[in-house]
């Protein structure tokens, strides 16, 4: 049974999560901007009326999820209570302790996620390192996780680009993750993975070492204005390799977007490669790649903006011993994250999606960092 102790903890826990939200100014907020949509006009420019409703529907989640934990909460002070009174069993109380307990935490979790693009869906690429064959099938089973978490967790994800290894596994694959803070969920998989396993692909049944890099972006949508110079990109085409229709081979559907991005602060100048081949028409690999290279210009601003450049870099070392921030060691049973020391012996569950206690464990120990001001 619980102790008034935890009773005591749970309601503080609760009152501090209506400070940190701000909940009383957001129910004020909330009325102010749901008048706005009243405007007769409301929906004559649609992108700004789309942004508007964004507002709305993101101040409704936060009061509702609040207004849920703190139900929850005066369920168990009743609880608490008719315990005393014989009205309820032990094992009740304490399914109700439980219930309230992992509604609290959920919102503490989630309350981490308040940088601006944390709410947005992502852009999730995987490149195999140098190994070959090994590496390459090493980046196959880093995308399997991510497809299985993503399905786990009502995620829509789209595959805009892959290309498959040339005897097993893939070289890269670029994915569409759609959904309420898919990004801030995932950001902190950027880096490089490393793989530690006896090698199916070894005659001699060697334990083998295989890299693979994993970068997350902002997945905007079309309600953010990004300007892009037409003279600043150039397309190529080509035909789509595998499986998916008579005109597959034989038409090039798939584009090739280069960008030259000049850095604003430094003058420097780069280019952005993006291949797309999701659609079976061109028009709309264009349209995917242009969105594409939309939310990798926010994010390279949105980077510059937090001041954040010097991490974003640190996760474009090169893919071998020494820059990995997280191994999975699969003879040892051992997935282990270097930055948080989070660990587990699930190796089978991580690989099927199970990475919630990792992101977990990057969030509380790095998402207060990035919500001080710079």
């Amino acid at each position: 049974m619980i102790t008034a102790d935890q009773l005591h903890s749970v309601l503080e826990r609760e009152q501090a999560l209506r400070g940190y939200l701000d909940i009383d100014n957001k129910k004020i907020q909330l009325e102010e901007e749901e008048l706005r949509t009243q405007d007769p006009g409301f929906w004559e420019d649609s992108k700004r009326a789309e942004a508007q409703m964004k507002v709305v529907k993101e101040l409704k989640k936060w009061i509702e999820l609040y207004e849920e934990v703190h139900a929850a909460t005066e369920e168990l002070q009743l609880a608490y209570d008719y315990i005393k009174e014989e009205i309820i069993t032990e094992e009740e109380l304490d399914a109700t302790y439980n219930k309230c307990l992992s509604l609290v935490e959920s919102l503490e979790f989630r309350n981490m996620l308040r940088q601006e693009a944390d709410q947005m869906g992502c852009i999730l690429k995987i490149n195999s390192g140098a190994g070959g064959t090994e590496s390459q099938d090493w980046a196959s089973m880093l995308m399997r996780m991510y497809m299985r978490w993503a399905e786990s967790n009502g995620y829509k994800l789209t595959i805009s680009n892959l290309q498959e290894g040339d005897e097993a596994g893939i070289k890269t694959v670029t994915m569409q993750i759609e959904g309420d803070y898919a990004y801030g969920y995932l950001k902190g998989e950027n880096g490089v993975h490393r793989l530690v396993r006896v090698s199916p692909y070894n005659a001699q049944g060697k334990r083998m070492t295989s890299f693979a890099s994993v970068f997350v972006t902002p997945l905007i949508d079309d309600t953010i204005e990004i300007e892009i110079n037409a003279a600043d990109y150039t397309w190529d085409t080509f035909r789509s390799g595998g499986a998916g229709g008579q005109n597959v081979n034989k038409v090039e559907t798939g584009v090739r977007l280069r960008y030259n991005y000049k850095d604003p602060d430094t003058g420097e100048t780069r280019e952005i490669l993006i291949e797309n081949t999701e659609s079976r028409s061109q028009l709309g690999n264009r349209e995917n790649a242009m969105r594409l290279l939309r939310s990798m210009l926010y994010d390279i601003a949105l980077q510059k903006r937090m001041a954040e450049q010097q991490k974003v870099e640190s996760n474009k070392k090169k893919i071998e011993w020494g820059s990995q921030i997280r191994s999975y060691v699969f003879d040892d049973r051992r997935v282990k994250d270097h930055r948080t020391n989070y660990q587990t012996s699930d190796v089978n569950g991580v690989m099927d999606g199970e990475i919630d206690g990792f992101i977990k464990a990057y969030l509380m120990e790095f998402a207060g960092d990035e919500n001080v001001e710079k």
